[in-house]
């Protein structure tokens, strides 16, 4: 069992930045891949974000390899989303994810998830 448990989301305007955490706890040594994904209301859950967990490769949706930052802190075995130029369209809740397989992109593709945390961004 891998454990996975997301923060730092909130209230931000367009324009603002947020940086979400991913504290990754349990069995991680068949963790291959953490990833982010979002879902907002009426929406099917949509891929954001990944990180392969030895080799530290992100990768990223073309939608948001612009603005957003996926990183990880090894001696806390947290992954971080840092979020830039949020628009209304962002708004979601955010899910991180953990993965056996290599550079997955489906939620089907996950084992493991969050409880997710919510991102508003305001007009």
């Amino acid at each position: 069992q891998v454990q996975l448990v997301e923060s730092g989301g909130g209230l931000v305007q367009t324009g603002g930045s947020l940086k979400l955490s991913c504290e990754v706890s349990g069995r991680t040594s068949s963790t291959v891949t953490v990833g982010w994904f979002r879902q907002a209301p009426g929406k099917e859950r949509q891929f954001v974000a990944a990180f392969t967990w030895r080799e530290q490769i992100p990768y990223y949706a073309s939608i948001v390899a612009a603005r957003f930052t996926i990183s990880r802190d090894n001696a806390r075995n947290t992954v971080y989303l840092q979020m830039h130029s949020l628009t209304p369209e962002d708004t979601a809740i955010y899910s991180c994810a953990a993965s056996s397989g290599n550079f997955p992109r489906r939620p089907d593709e996950y084992d493991y998830w969050g409880q997710g945390t919510q991102v508003t961004v305001s007009s």
